[in-house]
């Protein structure tokens, strides 16, 4: 079966640390640029992170630079998104999304529909709170 499963979600306290999972079936994900996105209640959905498919080049949300970290494992297929000394307004649903022609930056940047991307995930729920 062909799919993007997102995972590693969880509560937290401020201050506390996860790390997210973004794993491919069925499809090569150092083919495509990946992003992270998240959206909470209320608001847009919004980019947090993305790596390029090519280069290795990321991007980050001013929001997250400096506690977030997005990397790849070709051999288990996976991204990750390492999210450290996180915050309430950090709480969100997270998705990862795999686009084929995706550029790091506008692929953060300029959000588009979900059936857009060649691959979403069903998303994870992130919740900091005390």
């Amino acid at each position: 079966q062909v799919q993007l499963v997102d995972s590693g979600g969880g509560l937290v306290q401020p201050g506390g640390s996860l790390r997210l999972s973004c794993a491919a079936s069925g499809f090569t994900l150092d083919y495509y640029a990946i992003g992270w996105f998240r959206q909470a209640p209320g608001k847009e959905r919004e980019g947090v992170s993305c790596i390029s498919s090519r280069d290795g080049r990321t991007y980050y949300a001013d929001s997250v630079k400096g506690r977030f970290t997005i990397s790849r494992d070709s051999a288990k297929n996976t991204v990750y998104l390492q999210m450290n000394n996180l915050k309430p307004e950090d709480t969100a649903v997270y998705y990862c999304a795999a686009d084929y022609k995706g550029i790091v930056q506008a692929m953060c940047v300029m959000v588009k529909r979900v059936e857009e991307y060649d691959y979403w995930g069903q998303g994870t729920q992130v919740t900091v709170s005390s």
